[in-house]
């Protein structure tokens, strides 16, 4: 698909180049108000939105509508770029295009997040690029949901929540030629004979709970839940749970 001539309308095979000079005359015309030098820059750049899209071809979506994601990053960069700056406006205008799409990815994931979950994912990566330009250090998790209010549970949800998944069939690199596949470097480690004894010994233990903590434990570690989602179900505190949990788990490694 990415190969084709044609992408919304727009001729890829006679796209045209233009010079750093060129480039140079049009944004101080841009900066004059000139909206035609503003059009002649879109389409001068267009190779580069071309050249971004083929690193998400792999994702099943249209080049069509991939295309036309990129080239907002591009007309974003063009109406915000420096040339004071003394920076390649590709070296500024790439990240941006990235940027433009990855965030149409996670918008249309098929793996639906909540709006709010949204909002407080993109939040706290804004607070994150703060701290980093400020500190010059990755911040941790705790700094970032300061900034935020925010609980530092529900900021690590909400950023987990984002992350786009990855195919199985995602290459990860080429050996001689042949590509090697993220599933080719996970192990089945459930079908071999230490684990069936394990089953056996968990489930054991478990019948050594009482009902309360086999349900916490069920919720927690069968059902998936957060510990928050079992405290609202059991109608105790968050740091019950957490207690409960804990000397659960502490009764059945006496079992296991």
């Amino acid at each position: 698909m990415v190969n084709k001539v044609e992408i919304c309308g727009v001729n890829t095979a006679k796209l045209p180049v233009l010079t750093s000079e060129e480039m140079n005359e049009l944004f101080l015309s841009v900066k004059a108000g000139d909206k035609t030098a503003r059009e002649k820059l879109i389409k001068g750049n267009l190779r580069l939105v071309l050249s971004v899209i083929q690193r998400f071809t792999n994702r099943g979506e249209y080049v069509d509508d991939l295309f036309q994601v990129g080239c907002i990053g591009l007309i974003k960069a063009i109406d915000n770029f420096d040339l004071g700056q003394n920076v390649k406006f590709s070296t500024y205008a790439v990240p941006m295009i990235i940027g433009e799409i990855r965030r149409y990815l996670r918008d249309n994931n098929p793996i639906r997040v909540s709006r709010s979950l949204r909002d407080i994912a993109y939040k706290a990566i804004q607070v994150r690029e703060t701290l980093i330009n400020k500190h010059s250090r990755e911040p941790k998790i705790n700094e970032i949901a300061e900034e935020l209010n925010l609980p530092r549970e529900e900021v690590i949800f909400a950023m987990d929540a984002i992350q786009e998944p990855v195919s199985l069939f995602e290459p990860i690199y080429h050996d001689a030629g042949d590509p090697i596949y993220v599933m080719d470097q996970i192990g089945d480690e459930k079908n071999n004979d230490l684990n069936w004894l394990e089953t056996i010994a968990i489930r054991e233990a478990l019948s050594k709970l009482n009902n309360r903590e086999k349900r916490i434990l069920t919720m927690r570690f069968f059902e998936g839940k957060t510990q928050m989602e079992v405290a609202e179900e059991i109608g105790i505190s968050q740091a019950q749970v957490s207690r409960l949990e804990k000397a659960a788990l502490n009764h059945m490694r006496k079992y296991i």
